[in-house]
C-alpha cells in the first residue's frame, strides 16, 4: 500500500491529471496507437500528453514487477520464494518507481515459473495481481472477460440467432440479409450512441459501417472483424457498449474506404453533423449523426478507377403465355433490364425475349459485364439464378449479387417518380430540356418489365446516398441488343474468344487484346462496345475503313495523334462528374468536411476544364496536319471542323478567367465590385465558402450548357484513338492485310450471301508461339471459273490437330473484323454483311447449369436451327461427338442437312464422321475440302509394321476432297500414350473397322439416312403422282441437273 500511494502521490505530482483523465485515457492504454473510448463529448478535448500514457503504462509494468514475489508465485513453493527473497539486488543505486530496472528479474521468474499442466497455461494467469486492479481503477477490462461479455450482450448477432428485419433465419428462402432484427429489451439497454449506431446499422447489414466519434471513425463487431482481417487494424473491446472495435484516425479514412471498396465491399460513412459547439449552443445532447453516402465496386464516381466500364444491373423475368414447353426453344420467358455506368453518368433499359436454355441473358450478362446484380427476391426462376450464380466478370472482382424486396414497383410508379423528382434531364445547347427521357422505352418490347427493372436501380441508388449526383443528370438510353449490328451472342463471344480467354480470364490471345493498342481510357471502353457490336451498316463501316486507311498511309500523324491523345485524361468522366456535381451545388450535410468538399469539387472541374482545352487544341493541331491535301476520311473531317471557333470554345475560355491558376493549387479568382468592400475577418468562413460554392456552381453551369459539344468531342477523341488502334494492328501484322469489300445481298433466297477471303490467316494465333503461318483461301457462294455458283456450305475434314478450328475460327474473327472497320488479314476479301454468327466449337460441360457436353452441344445447335437466316454465318465444329456414334452421327446429319436444304446459311461444318462426306459428296450446295497432312516413314523399312514406324506431318494446307481418316492413332503417339496401347488400338481398330461399316449401313438404312443417289429415285418415282405438271418437270429438272453435278 505505500509503494501504490507513493506511486499516485508521484503521478499527482507530475503530471497533475485528474482521475476523469485517466479514465478518458483507457482505450489509448489498451491500444497503443492512440485511439478514444466512448465518451461523446471531451475525450478528446481533455487528454493527457503522450508521455504522461506512457509513463501510465510503465508504472503499471513496475508494479507488477515488484509484486511478482507475493502475487504471481504458485501457493505451495516456499523453497522457490525463499530462494527468490535471498536473489541479490541486479545493480547497486537507490530504486525509484520510474528507473528500477525490474525486467531482467521479471524474465527470471519467467523462466523459472512452473506451468499447471492441468490448466494448460501459465500460472501467471491465475489470481487477481495488480495489474488487474490497476487496469480497473483506468476503467479497462481484461479482454477475455470483455470477450465473452461481448458474446452475451450482442447474441443476436450469432449465426445460431440472427434474423433478418421480418424475423425470418437465413435459410428461408425470403432471408434479406441487408437488414437485422434487434430485440427490444436489446435496444432499450442500449446507450443513446449505441442506439444511434444500430438504428442505421440493422437496415444496411450488406455495409462496412465507419462510425465518426471526435477525430476517428470506427467500426464495430463485424464489421471490426472485417477491418481486422482485410486491414490488419488491432480488434480490441471497447467503443459504443463496449464491443469489438477497430477504428482509423480522420486523416486515413478516405484511404481506408478507397482500399476496402476495391476488395469488393460497399462502405458506408455515417458522419456527424454538427460540432460541439453547435451541440452547446442548443443545450447540449447527443451529436447528431446519420449515413451521408455509400461507397460501393458498382457505383464508383471518381478516384483511382479502371479503364473498363464498370456497371451496376437490375433484372426482372416473367415467362410469356403460352410458354410452358420447356422442351421448345422458342421464346419461353421475357426479361427486363437496366443498368448504369456511374462514372460515365449513363443509364440504359431494355428487354429480350428468351429461350429456355436463357441464352439472350448469357450474351446480356457477356456483354454489359456487370459487376454488381440487382434482382428481386423470390421473383426468379431457379434456372435463371444458376445463370446468374455460374456468370463470372472479366474484372478482379467476383461478381455480386444483391437481392432486393420493396425496391421493385409497379411501372406507372417508375413513371411518376421519375417525372415528379425531375431525374434524367438531358441537357440540350439551350440549357433546356431535349424530349422526355422515357421516350426510351418507346421501341423496347416488354416496357413494364424495363421500367419496374429501372424503378428498382433508381431505389438502389436512393439507398447508397448517390442519387443526387446520378439521378438528375443522368442521360437515359434505350439497349437495343440486336438492332443495327452482327448478332454475337454469349456463346460465340466465348467460343471465340473475343473479350477474354478460356485459359485464366485475360486477354492474352483475345481479339480484345489483338486490337487494343489504344491510349485512352474511354477509347478502351468505345472499342470494347464494337467489338460487342459490330456494324452491318455499309455506309459506316466505309467511313471507318477510310480512316484507317488514311492513318496506314500518314504514319507520322498516326504516332503524334496517339502521343497526344494519351496526354489527355478521362474526359468522358469528367464531364459526366462536372455535369452531376452541378445538379448537386450544395456542400453536403456534414459542415466540417466542407472546405474538403469544396476543394475536391473544384479540382475536377479544373481538370475538366484544363482537359478540354487540351483536346481542341488536338483537334486544332489535326487541322494542320494536311500532307497531301485535305483528308477524305469522313471521320477525320468531323474531328478537324470541331476545332474551329464556336460559342463553346467561348464559354471555355469565358470560364478560365475565373480560375487562378498560379499557385499550386487552382482556386477561384473572385474579383471584388469597387463599391463593395469585405472584410473577411469580420466574415465568417462558412459564409465565404459558401460564396465560393455557388459561384463554382454557376460555372459549372455556364459548362454543361454545352455538354452536347463535349460528348461530340469525346465520342470523336474515342473514335479516333480507336481506328488509330486498328492502323497500328495493320501496319504490325505479321501477316498481309487488306481493306474488305462489301456487297449487298440483292438475292432474296438462296444463292444470295457471299463470303470470299484469299489468303486467310488467323490475325494473331502465330504471334506468341512463332508457329508457321499457312494462308488459305475460304470462298462460299462465290462465282466458280464456269460462272456458276460455287456452293455455300464447305463440309471439312481432316486429321485431329490438322488446323480445322483454327481456320474456323479465323474466318469468324475476319468477318468480325471486317464488321469492325478494321483490316482483314488476307489478301483480298469480298463478303455480303453478316446478320448473326453461330458457333459450336470445342467441348465443354456446364456442370454447375446441370447440362452435359452433348446438351451443350444441342443447345447451341438449337439456336441455329431457331435463329439462323441466308445471310448468317454459321460454324459447326464436330456437333455429335459427345455421345454414341450412331447418335451423334444422326444428329450431325440431320442438323447439317437443315441448314443446306432450310436456311441456306453460310456453313462450315469440321467433322469426323467421314460417312457425312459420302451423304453430301453430290449436293449441289456442299463442297468437301479438308487438311491436308502427310505420312513420313520414321525407319528404313519401305511397309512400318506399327504406329511409331510412322511420323504425322500436319500441312495445315485447305485442300478440295476428303481426308480419308482422322489419323487419331498417330495423334495419340504424339501425346505420349505407350506405344503397346497404341499398337493394340490399331489391332483392334482393323477388326471393328469390318464389321463396323457393315452394320452402319444397316443402321442408316433402318433410320431412312438413304444415300443421295438413292433419294433420287425415289424423288422420280414420286414424279408420277405429281397432280401438277410444272412441280413435276421441276422435280425432274433438279435431280437432272444433281446427276450431272455428280458425273463430273
Amino acid at each position: 500500500m505505500a509503494q501504490q500511494r507513493s506511486l499516485f502521490s508521484f503521478f499527482n505530482k507530475r503530471t497533475a491529471v485528474t482521475s476523469d483523465d485517466i479514465a478518458a485515457s483507457s482505450t489509448k492504454v489498451r491500444n497503443g496507437e492512440g485511439k478514444k473510448g466512448s465518451s461523446e463529448q471531451n475525450q478528446h478535448q481533455h487528454q493527457p500528453p503522450a508521455s504522461t500514457v506512457k509513463r501510465i503504462s510503465s508504472m503499471a509494468e513496475s508494479e507488477e514487477t515488484s509484486n511478482l514475489q507475493t502475487q504471481w508465485l504458485p501457493p505451495g513453493q516456499p523453497q522457490q520464494l525463499s530462494s527468490l527473497k535471498s536473489r541479490p539486488s541486479v545493480v547497486s543505486e537507490p530504486q525509484v518507481a520510474l528507473s528500477r530496472p525490474f525486467i531482467p528479474g521479471f524474465k527470471r521468474v519467467q523462466d523459472e515459473e512452473p506451468c499447471d499442466t492441468a490448466e494448460g497455461k501459465s500460472l501467471k494467469n491465475a489470481g487477481p495481481n495488480k495489474r488487474r486492479r490497476f487496469m480497473d481503477v483506468l476503467g479497462v477490462e481484461e479482454e477475455a472477460a470483455s470477450e465473452s461479455a461481448v458474446q452475451a450482450k450482442f447474441d443476436w448477432l450469432h449465426p445460431d440467432k440472427i434474423r433478418d428485419g421480418s424475423r425470418r433465419r437465413p435459410d428461408h428462402p425470403l432471408y434479406d440479409k441487408r437488414t437485422l432484427f434487434i430485440p427490444q429489451d436489446a435496444m432499450a439497454k442500449m446507450s443513446a450512441s449505441q442506439k444511434q449506431y444500430w438504428t442505421q446499422k440493422k437496415e444496411y447489414m450488406d455495409t462496412i459501417f465507419f462510425f465518426k466519434i471526435g477525430k476517428f471513425y470506427e467500426l464495430y463487431e463485424l464489421d471490426a472483424e472485417i477491418g481486422h482481417k482485410e486491414m490488419d487494424w488491432k480488434l480490441t473491446y471497447s467503443g459504443v457498449g463496449k464491443c469489438k472495435q477497430v477504428g482509423v484516425p480522420e486523416s486515413g479514412i478516405d484511404d481506408a474506404v478507397q482500399k476496402l471498396v476495391h476488395l469488393g465491399y460497399k462502405v458506408g460513412r455515417m458522419e456527424q453533423l454538427e460540432t460541439s459547439d453547435q451541440v452547446k449552443k442548443r443545450g447540449g445532447g447527443m451529436v447528431t449523426r446519420d449515413l451521408t453516402q455509400v461507397f460501393s465496386p458498382s457505383t464508383r464516381l471518381d478516384g483511382n478507377m479502371r479503364a473498363e466500364a464498370v456497371h451496376l444491373l437490375a433484372l426482372c423475368e416473367e415467362p410469356l403465355h403460352g410458354s410452358k414447353d420447356s422442351s421448345s426453344n422458342q421464346a419461353s420467358v421475357a426479361v427486363g433490364f437496366a443498368f448504369v455506368d456511374a462514372a460515365a453518368g449513363r443509364f440504359y433499359v431494355g428487354s429480350i425475349q428468351d429461350d429456355c436454355s436463357h441464352s439472350g441473358l448469357r450474351e446480356l450478362l457477356t456483354k454489359v459485364a456487370p459487376q454488381e446484380i440487382l434482382y428481386e427476391l423470390g421473383a426468379l426462376s431457379d434456372d435463371m439464378m444458376k445463370v446468374l450464380r455460374n456468370h463470372h466478370s472479366p474484372g478482379l472482382l467476383p461478381v455480386v449479387l444483391s437481392a432486393l424486396t420493396h425496391e421493385y414497383m409497379e411501372p406507372q410508379m417508375v413513371n411518376k417518380m421519375v417525372k415528379d423528382r425531375g431525374y434524367f434531364k438531358t441537357v440540350s445547347g439551350g440549357g433546356g430540356s431535349r424530349g422526355c427521357p422515357l421516350q426510351a422505352f418507346e421501341s423496347l418490347l416488354n416496357k413494364n418489365l424495363a421500367a419496374s427493372a429501372l424503378g428498382a436501380l433508381i431505389s438502389h441508388l436512393v439507398r447508397l446516398k448517390v442519387d443526387s449526383e446520378l439521378l438528375p443528370s443522368g442521360v437515359l438510353l434505350p439497349y437495343e441488343v440486336y438492332r443495327g449490328a452482327l448478332h454475337l451472342d454469349g456463346d460465340t463471344i466465348v467460343n471465340l474468344e473475343l473479350l477474354e480467354n478460356r485459359d485464366d480470364g485475360g486477354r492474352t490471345g483475345t481479339l480484345l487484346g489483338y486490337l487494343d493498342s489504344c491510349v485512352t481510357k474511354y477509347g478502351k471502353r468505345l472499342l470494347r462496345r464494337w467489338i460487342c457490336h459490330p456494324l452491318q451498316d455499309t455506309s459506316e463501316l466505309n467511313d471507318r475503313l477510310d480512316t484507317v486507311q488514311e492513318l496506314i498511309g500518314h504514319t507520322e500523324m498516326a504516332y503524334s495523334l496517339q502521343a497526344k491523345l494519351r496526354l489527355l485524361p478521362d474526359l468522358e468522366r469528367l464531364v459526366a462528374r462536372v455535369r452531376g456535381l452541378a445538379g448537386s451545388p450544395s456542400l453536403g450535410v456534414v459542415p466540417m468536411a466542407a472546405k474538403k468538399v469544396h476543394d475536391r469539387r473544384l479540382k475536377t472541374f479544373c481538370e475538366a476544364l484544363q482537359g478540354m482545352h487540351s483536346a481542341i487544341d488536338l483537334l486544332c493541331w489535326l487541322q494542320s496536319c494536311k500532307d497531301g491535301g485535305p483528308p477524305t476520311a469522313h471521320i477525320l473531317q468531323v474531328a478537324m471542323a470541331l476545332g474551329d471557333r464556336s460559342p463553346a470554345l467561348d464559354t471555355l475560355e469565358d470560364i478560365e478567367t475565373c480560375i487562378d491558376r498560379s499557385g499550386k493549387v487552382p482556386r477561384l479568382s473572385t474579383p471584388k465590385q469597387e463599391d463593395e468592400v469585405i472584410d473577411e475577418e469580420d466574415e465568417e468562413e462558412s459564409t465565404l465558402l459558401g460564396k465560393e460554392a455557388l459561384l463554382l456552381s454557376g460555372l459549372m453551369v455556364s459548362f454543361n450548357k454545352h455538354t452536347k459539344e463535349w460528348q461530340t468531342v469525346v465520342e470523336i477523341l474515342a473514335q479516333m484513338d480507336v481506328l488509330s488502334s486498328f492502323a497500328a494492328a495493320a501496319r504490325t501484322s505479321l501477316n498481309a492485310v487488306c481493306r474488305p469489300v462489301f456487297i449487298h445481298n440483292k438475292q432474296q433466297g438462296h444463292g444470295g450471301s457471299v463470303l470470299a477471303i484469299k489468303g486467310l490467316c488467323h490475325p494473331f494465333g502465330t504471334r506468341d508461339n512463332g508457329g508457321v503461318i499457312v494462308p488459305n483461301d475460304v470462298e462460299l457462294g462465290t462465282a466458280g471459273p464456269d460462272s456458276s455458283t460455287l456452293p455455300r456450305t464447305m463440309l471439312l475434314t481432316g486429321p485431329n490437330m490438322g488446323g480445322k478450328s483454327t481456320l474456323l475460327r479465323a474466318t469468324c474473327l475476319a468477318v468480325i473484323m471486317a464488321q469492325l472497320g478494321c483490316f482483314v488479314p488476307g489478301v483480298s476479301c469480298t463478303l455480303s454483311p453478316v446478320d448473326i454468327i453461330f458457333t459450336r466449337l470445342g467441348a465443354s460441360d456446364r456442370i454447375m447449369q446441370g447440362q452435359s457436353t452433348f446438351m451443350v452441344e444441342c443447345t447451341e445447335a438449337a439456336s441455329v436451327l431457331q435463329n439462323a437466316t441466308n445471310n448468317s454465318l454459321v460454324v459447326l465444329d464436330e456437333l455429335g461427338r459427345g455421345t454414341s456414334t450412331f447418335d451423334g452421327f444422326a444428329i450431325a446429319y440431320a442438323v447439317l442437312r437443315h441448314v443446306v436444304d432450310t436456311l441456306d446459311s453460310r456453313l462450315l461444318f469440321a467433322t469426323h464422321y467421314h460417312a457425312l462426306t459420302t451423304e453430301f459428296s453430290s449436293h449441289p450446295s456442299v463442297g468437301l475440302q479438308h487438311m491436308t497432312c502427310a505420312m513420313e516413314s520414321s525407319t528404313s523399312n519401305q511397309t512400318p509394321n506399327s504406329v511409331s514406324d510412322q511420323k504425322l506431318v500436319f500441312l495445315y494446307k485447305l485442300e478440295e476432297g476428303v481426308c480419308k481418316q482422322s489419323y487419331g492413332l498417330q495423334v495419340a503417339t504424339l501425346a505420349g500414350i505407350p506405344q503397346s496401347v497404341v499398337q493394340s488400338a490399331k489391332q483392334a481398330s482393323s477388326k471393328m473397322e469390318t464389321k463396323v461399316s457393315s452394320i452402319f449401313d444397316y443402321v442408316l438404312l433402318k433410320e431412312g439416312l438413304l444415300p443421295l443417289h438413292k433419294q433420287w429415285m425415289m424423288g422420280l418415282s414420286g414424279v408420277a403422282s405429281c397432280d401438277n405438271e410444272g412441280d413435276a418437270a421441276d422435280m425432274i429438272l433438279r435431280i437432272w441437273e444433281e446427276m450431272q453435278r455428280y458425273s463430273v
